[in-house]
């Protein structure tokens, strides 16, 4: 229990170069993980946590990286560990990608963590990854601080990000320090509770100097320290009557406040810094122990627990040693020596040579090795205890696998995590039958390791085809089949992932009757379909939903099932293209059945007709992905920009001007216009322009287009046959 106590497991998330990576490098050396620092860009051996050669080439995080740091205070001259922080606390770090194509990295991370920094541009302030990061953090409430980074850049601002998170993304952001210098005199911070102003001298930054606040800073600091004031002690009601009669509160009661304030998720204290000119890294390593939540802190992670009736039950589990054991898988790779599978620990206490269950497929393993993890190098460990994340040698699974201690907990399944729709597919294929056992073999193994990449056969034309979140992620996918399995795959151009749906409600009746001498078939459904708007959703992404609404057992109860499963069957084809349908809600209100002659297969098949009748009486419309594009570009072009995207159809939604002076035009533009942006962008404005792109939502698509579309789509599967 008292390691656990000393534990912090967090995240540092961004939008993409936002400094993440550079970030985690200068925590592993001041922790001293690393005795050299390396960076992302620019010669050397690349950052310690992009391991993968792709990721060194191309200066992105692609996947999510773990790592295990003891942060032991300052070390610099006449310095301690600040009062009331834990000293050797342990703190265990996934970096993760700030690519959208790449977001279920940030995904399957976010659901095991008890804590995150959110990274942002002091310069850009909350750009379009960050509103996505910070929708996921809220989807599996991870308490947060924010780091501004790049505070030696120009135009930097903490006071225009820290209004930035309070409009754009509703936080209670609250700054902890104001910078001493600005630009290329940036010096430091002086933090607002102690008073303190703070180098860090140095070649890299080591060495930590406690100095009083300069002069000229002094009013400065008063004023926005009584507004850090005003902001954090209402989360302590002794501390707020206090300070409202005129007492001031003490250091440890503003801690107190602040601490009480991030792990309610009400508050994110705003640190900054530049990690790239190794300054205010250690202060911020400070806050992650002083107030983000240890496993025993923070809000108990639920799980779901079958019962014998067939419904579920949630359930907290309890971050104790001394319990039976349950954990989970949420990432997978593949290696030379086995799958080095990621498991957060959640109850329990796992011994290397202990047998555990796997809830979902009830079998048992025995495990052989466990490891924590630095980067891509690992230390052997005898056990791990509640509250761990390390990794597994050679145990076989899929991402988002359970595991318990016995048998007598198979029930229990830890809650997955939001995987996102896939919106971009292209044919692959290779020419001699030695390739395609390579080629399925990696096919098969990041399919294994990423729940957004998708394989299938396409039904008419026999041909394999690759679905993902975008031409990046495919193009990785591609890269690595040539580099780690030494194929050489032939790629189809990039296909959009179209959907059809309903746009009125209509109801449905049908009668399956059929009678081959003995025992028939008879089912009879009635109920309305409509179409399943945002506010009718459980999730965020539910496509389909079954009410149940027989009264009076005019269908069995043991039936329902199966009529559910009819109606959920015509979903894969709609009747304009055979695109998968989406966005229906079904109303089961009336039918009937025969003692003898109903079954399971005969309300599932009644269910089917029924379902495809109704979606074709229901004015089904053809449905094309919008995606949200922001582009970065001078000035100068801001017109080249706006009129070239509005010629891809795009809804242009706004623009701004960043404090470099260069304009934000943001858009959402139907993927089928986006192909080959990249190169198209890049001639426009001479190189000077960038953008970022990912899935905003579905839309109808105007008449022409999905006529052309239909039109295409009926000529691909009448080729095919």
């Amino acid at each position: 229990m008292k390691l656990m106590a000393k534990t912090r497991n967090i995240g540092i998330s961004a939008h993409i170069d936002s400094g993440k990576t550079t970030l985690t490098e200068r925590i592993l050396f001041y922790c001293g993980e690393i005795h050299k620092i390396e960076d992302v860009r620019g010669g050397g051996d690349g950052a310690t946590m992009d391991h993968m050669e792709l990721e060194k080439e191309k200066g992105i995080t692609i996947t999510s990286a773990a790592t295990t740091v003891w942060w032991r205070g300052f070390e610099g001259k006449g310095t301690t560990h600040a009062a009331g922080v834990d000293k050797d606390t342990r703190v265990n770090i996934i970096d993760t990608p700030g690519h959208v194509d790449f977001t279920v990295e940030v995904e399957r991370s976010l659901r095991v963590l008890d804590g995150a920094i959110l990274v942002l541009c002091s310069v850009s302030g909350v750009q379009s990854q960050s509103i996505t990061v910070d929708r996921q953090m809220k989807r599996y409430r991870v308490p947060r601080l924010s780091f501004m980074n790049k505070m030696d850049r120009m135009g930097a601002n903490p006071f225009k990000g820290r209004d930035a998170l309070r409009e754009k993304l509703g936080h209670n952001a609250v700054l902890m320090q104001i910078p001493i210098g600005a630009e290329d005199a940036f010096e430091g911070v002086v933090d607002l509770i102690t008073k303190k102003a703070y180098y860090f001298d140095g070649d890299n930054g080591e060495k930590v100097r406690i100095e009083e606040c300069p002069a000229d800073l002094v009013d400065q600091m008063e004023e926005v320290r009584a507004e850090m004031i005003d902001a954090v002690a209402e989360f302590d009601d002794e501390v707020m009557e206090a300070y409202l009669e005129g007492n001031e509160p003490s250091e440890d009661d503003l801690h107190k406040c602040v601490k009480a304030g991030v792990n309610s998720l009400e508050l994110t204290p705003v640190f900054m810094g530049s990690a790239f000119k190794n300054k205010g890294v250690q202060a911020l390593l400070e806050a992650v122990a002083r107030y983000l939540p240890s496993p025993l802190e923070c809000e108990k992670p639920s799980a779901k627990r079958e019962m014998k009736d067939g419904t579920e039950e949630n359930i907290h589990l309890e971050p104790d040693p001394t319990k039976n054991l349950v954990m989970m898988a949420f990432k997978i790779t593949d290696e030379q020596f086995g799958q080095l599978t990621y498991t957060r620990i959640y109850s329990g206490t796992l011994n290397k040579g202990d047998t555990v269950y796997n809830t979902r497929t009830k079998k048992k393993t025995r495990i052989g090795r466990i490891v924590r993890m630095m980067s891509n190098d690992r230390a052997n460990i005898d056990e791990a205890h509640a509250g761990d994340i390390v990794a597994l040698v050679g145990i076989d699974c899929a991402s988002g696998d359970t595991f318990v201690g016995n048998d007598d907990d198979l029930d229990i399944s830890c809650e997955g995590i939001h995987v996102p729709i896939p919106v971009i597919e292209l044919s692959i294929n290779v020419k001699d039958k030695a390739e395609q056992a390579k080629l399925s073999k990696g096919l098969q193994r990041f399919m294994k390791e990423d729940p957004t990449f998708h394989v299938f056969t396409d039904e008419e034309s026999g041909e394999t085809r690759i679905a993902g979140m975008g031409e990046l992620h495919l193009e990785i996918y591609v890269e690595r089949l040539k580099r780690e399995y030494g194929c050489n795959p032939e790629v189809g151009a990039p296909q959009v992932n179209y959907r059809e749906t309903i746009t009125t409600e209509t109801p449905f009746e049908y009668t399956h009757k059929k009678q081959t001498g003995g025992s028939g078939q008879f089912g009879q459904v009635v109920g309305t379909l409509r179409p399943l708007t945002a506010d009718n959703k459980d999730a965020e992404d539910q496509v389909f939903k079954f009410h149940n609404e027989i009264k009076g057992g005019s269908i069995p109860g043991e039936f329902i099932g199966a009529c559910e499963k009819g109606f959920e069957d015509v979903m894969d084809n709609g009747p304009l293209a055979a695109f998968p349908v989406i966005d229906c809600e079904v109303f089961l209100q009336d039918g009937k059945y025969h003692d003898v002659d109903s079954s399971d297969m005969a309300f599932r098949i009644a269910a089917r007709q029924a379902m495809r009748k109704a979606i074709k009486n229901a004015n089904p419309a053809l449905l094309e992905p919008l995606m949200k594009v922001e582009v970065t570009t001078p000035d100068e072009y801001q017109g080249t920009v706006i009129g070239d995207l509005s010629s891809r159809r795009g809804l242009i939604q706004g623009t701004e001007t960043d404090p470099n002076g260069e304009v934000i035009v943001n858009a959402e533009v139907p993927l089928s216009e986006m192909f080959g942006y990249s190169n198209d962008l890049r001639s426009a404005t001479a190189g000077k322009a960038s953008y970022t792109m990912e899935f905003a939502r579905y839309a109808e698509a105007p008449s022409n287009i999905a006529d052309d579309v239909m039109k295409k789509r009926a000529e691909k599967l009448a080729n095919d046959d």
